[in-house]
């Protein structure tokens, strides 16, 4: 019924729960698992294979993981998007709330991965973090697959801007949180068929589940709170989430279909 489109279930911190998160996420039935390395990656490989209708594999690196993305790193992924085992190349973009790395090393990075993505017809999930302007910049320039803003917490404004791009619009916990900011505006403007939820688990668990440790069976939080933000039935409002994110996966309808969803 609910749709996960974005948690770290192979992280260090949930992978030693595996069975009991996801004994508590029945109800979940989308769910991308988000690596960010290679042990991530391959614990989520044996994940898939219980279920692939049901999950989803992203990996790429962060963009706070930038120095550290050596050319045998990019090896490594290279392969595994060959393989036909990853579904979507991220999370992937920029980050400049701490000053590293250093930016024209995530720009690097970024713009890389973007390539990869095209090479190989992968959906991006995008980390955009105090860097809208260049984020949008170098999609506009670089992407050629749908686009996904993972945990979006930009202004409407900004969003008006992603949408530009076709892209999907992910919201997480935080849209439950009484102090968000823009988080209910950006859902009320977001057109229904563009709309994505995630937990990012185990980070940002929603209300009423704030501060503890996040997984994807809170999902379904967020997923009531947007139905009320837009006055919709919650059954209507998940059929359309499942919809949105399994629409990320048919078949394109021509080579030349850029990032058309």
């Amino acid at each position: 019924m609910y749709t996960d489109s974005h948690c770290h279930i192979t992280c260090d911190e949930l992978y030693p729960d595996l069975d009991k998160v996801l004994e508590r996420m029945s109800e979940v039935s989308r769910v991308m698992i988000v690596c960010t390395n290679e042990t991530e990656y391959l614990r989520a490989l044996a994940i898939r294979r219980r279920d692939p209708e049901r999950f989803r594999i992203a990996f790429g690196f962060y963009p706070g993981d930038a120095d550290e993305v050596t050319k045998e790193r990019l090896a490594f992924l290279d392969n595994a998007l060959a393989s036909g085992h990853v579904d979507v190349l991220g999370e992937i973009g920029l980050d400049y709330h701490w000053p590293t790395p250093a930016r024209q090393v995530q720009k690097d990075l970024f713009s890389t991965q973007l390539e990869m993505a095209a090479r190989y017809g992968l959906p991006v999930e995008i980390h955009m973090r105090d860097a809208s302007q260049d984020t949008l910049m170098m999609l506009r320039e670089k992407a050629r697959t749908p686009i996904i803003f993972h945990c979006f917490s930009g202004s409407p404004e900004v969003m008006q801007e992603a949408l530009k791009l076709n892209s999907l619009i992910s919201f997480a916990g935080p849209v439950t949180f009484k102090n968000a900011k823009h988080g209910p505006e950006c859902v009320k403007a977001c057109p229904p068929d563009r709309i994505l939820t995630e937990t990012d688990s185990p980070y940002l668990a929603p209300v009423p589940m704030r501060g503890k440790r996040n997984e994807p069976a809170y999902v379904m939080y967020t997923e009531q709170k947007i139905a009320g933000l837009k006055d919709m039935d919650e059954l209507e409002l998940a059929a359309q989430i499942q919809a949105n994110f399994d629409r990320l996966f048919r078949a394109p309808e021509s080579a030349d279909s850029g990032q058309t969803l």
